[in-house]
């Protein structure tokens, strides 16, 4: 079998080749190929073991083997590096159990490479076919469907991009919609809320949106409260409500302004992504 090469840590690739190993036609590892994935010595494994002993299961989360068994192993791994000739018994770790490790060694290298253990290592047999071994009428009928799980994806992708695209013209339609002779005040102060909110910035927007009126209208809305405020004494209303007259005032009084307002505070809130 080929070594599976890991790379991870933190960010950093680095290279760990594992040559894989299997019992029973499940992958495992063995306590020099545990502790070198780890980073951590071979002592520290065992005694991590002997110190959990009661966490880990026979068969599930360990194979241990011993005479005949371990012979019949070395004759069937034929690696010197994976179990000596004269190891009288050996531990090899199911991915279970090497899960059950990277828990009672807690650390970042430990947890990165069991993550990568189980994409690249473990994992992998399970999924393999071999492909070139089916016969050209099974090849034939694996690239098909190959090919319309493909499409099927691409299509959900493709459907789901017209979908988004749909609620964003809504959202644009729903913001430009707004009504002069209804609650524009109420909306357009809604807008403008959600819109400063997005930017953390409760002036600026404002400020932008007033400028582009008076450019856009020819106008100085600061002349038109004064003369709004003018009118509003000479005809008798208290000071404390003169006082509060604002420049949405001065609008409201000029159909003109309004449409112009709205439009304004329509296409900034459509520049910002924000929805009515």
């Amino acid at each position: 079998m080929k070594k599976v090469n890991l790379s991870i840590e933190n960010g950093q690739p680095i290279i760990t080749e594992i040559k894989p190993v299997e019992v029973n036609g499940e992958r495992v590892l063995t306590t020099e190929q545990l502790g070198e994935v780890y980073g951590t010595d071979l002592n520290n494994i065992k005694n991590n073991f002997n110190n959990h002993k009661d966490k880990f299961i026979k068969g599930k989360h360990y194979y241990f083997l011993q005479g005949e068994k371990l012979k019949e192993f070395k004759n069937q791994v034929n690696d010197i590096d994976l179990v000596g000739k004269r190891a009288a018994s050996l531990y090899l770790w199911t991915e279970r159990g090497a899960n059950r490790h990277c828990k009672i060694l807690d650390t970042d290298k430990a947890w990165e490479q069991f993550d990568n253990l189980e994409e690249t290592y473990f994992r992998v047999k399970e999924n393999k076919v071999e492909v070139n071994q089916l016969s050209p009428e099974l090849q034939m009928f694996n690239n098909l469907f190959k090919a319309l799980a493909t499409t099927e994806l691409e299509q959900k992708k493709l459907n789901a991009a017209v979908q988004e695209t749909k609620e964003e013209v809504q959202a644009i339609r729903d913001v430009i919609t707004i009504n002069p002779k209804e609650e524009w005040r109420k909306e357009t102060n809604k807008l403008i809320g959600k819109i400063c909110y997005k930017l953390q910035d409760y002036k600026t927007p404002k400020d932008k949106i007033y400028r582009a009126l008076e450019e856009r209208a020819k106008c100085k809305l600061s002349i038109r409260l004064k003369n709004l405020q003018a009118r509003a004494a000479l005809n008798g209303m208290a000071q404390s409500q003169i006082d509060k007259l604002n420049n949405l005032d001065v609008i409201a009084n000029d159909v003109r302004l309004k449409e112009i307002y709205i439009s304004i505070v329509s296409q900034m809130a459509i520049k910002h992504g924000i929805k009515a």
